[in-house]
C-alpha cells in the first residue's frame, strides 16, 4: 500500500513517515501543500494523510480539488483544528476521516487500516466466525457453541465490526464512528457499556473469551483468551 503524507511540521512529518514505514507501508512525505498536491495528482496513492494548516495552500482546498479531479485516494485529515464544524466541513468536502492533533499513533494506524479495507474487494461472506461463535449475516442470527444468542440491532452491528477486524485493536473513537456513525470526543461511557452488554451475552457463559480490553487503547476480538 502506498501512502502520501502532507505535513509542514518537520518532526510530525518524519514521525508519521517512520512509523508508517515500520508498519509496512510505502510512504512519500511532502512538507508543503503544492508539492503534495502535485504528487497526489500525478501519482497513485491508496491513502493521503493531509494537514489542513499548510503554508501555501489549505488542506480544505486540496481535498476539494482532488475530488473535483476525480481522485479516488482515501483522504484522512490530520489537524489541530478540532471543532465539530471543522470535522463536518472536511467530510463534506470529500475527506474520508478526520483526526485531531495531538493524536495516538495506534489509533491513527487503526483508522488507516479501516480506510484501506474499504477499497479491498469484498468476499461474498454470508457467515463470520471466531472460535465456536457463528454469525449468519443473511439470517441476522448469532450462535455460540450451537446456542442461539439474541442481540439488539446495535449489538449485532458491533459484533459484526469486531468479527470483520479480528485480532486488530479498535480504539473507542473508531468503534463509535464506524458503528454509531458518530464522534465521541468526551469521556462518555456509551462504548464501554455497549461492549459490556455484548460480553455478557457472548462471553460470560463460554470459553474462550473473545472480546478483550487493551488498556489505554481500546478493544479487540481474539479467540486466544488473554485475560
Amino acid at each position: 500500500m502506498k501512502l502520501l503524507v502532507v505535513e509542514d511540521e518537520p518532526k510530525t512529518g518524519e514521525y508519521l513517515r517512520q512509523g508508517l514505514v515500520e508498519s509496512g507501508y510505502v510512504v512519500d512525505l511532502t512538507k508543503n501543500g503544492l508539492d503534495g498536491y502535485h504528487k497526489a495528482m500525478t501519482e497513485d496513492y491508496d491513502l493521503i494523510i493531509l494537514d489542513i494548516m499548510l503554508p501555501d495552500i489549505s488542506g480544505w482546498k486540496m481535498v476539494q480539488s482532488l475530488r473535483e479531479a476525480g481522485k479516488k485516494s482515501q483522504i484522512l485529515l490530520l489537524s489541530a483544528m478540532g471543532s465539530i464544524d471543522d470535522k463536518v466541513k472536511g467530510l463534506n468536502l470529500g475527506a474520508d476521516d478526520y483526526m485531531v492533533k495531538p493524536f495516538s499513533f495506534a489509533e491513527l494506524l487503526a483508522r488507516i487500516r479501516s480506510l484501506l479495507r474499504r477499497n479491498m474487494p469484498q468476499q461474498n461472506q454470508n457467515q463470520l466466525s471466531a472460535a465456536d461463535l457463528v454469525m449468519d449475516l443473511p439470517k441476522r442470527t448469532v450462535t455460540r457453541a450451537g446456542k442461539r444468542i439474541d442481540l439488539t440491532n446495535k449489538e449485532f452491528l458491533l459484533l459484526e465490526y469486531f468479527l470483520r477486524y479480528q485480532n486488530e485493536v479498535l480504539p473507542r473513537s473508531l468503534i463509535a464512528s464506524q458503528v454509531w456513525d458518530m464522534n465521541f470526543d468526551s469521556d462518555t461511557n456509551v462504548i464501554d457499556v455497549a461492549i459490556r452488554r455484548l460480553r455478557n451475552k457472548i462471553d460470560v457463559d463460554f470459553e474462550p473469551k473473545l472480546i478483550h480490553t487493551v488498556r489505554g487503547m481500546g478493544y479487540k476480538l481474539d479467540a486466544i483468551d488473554e485475560e
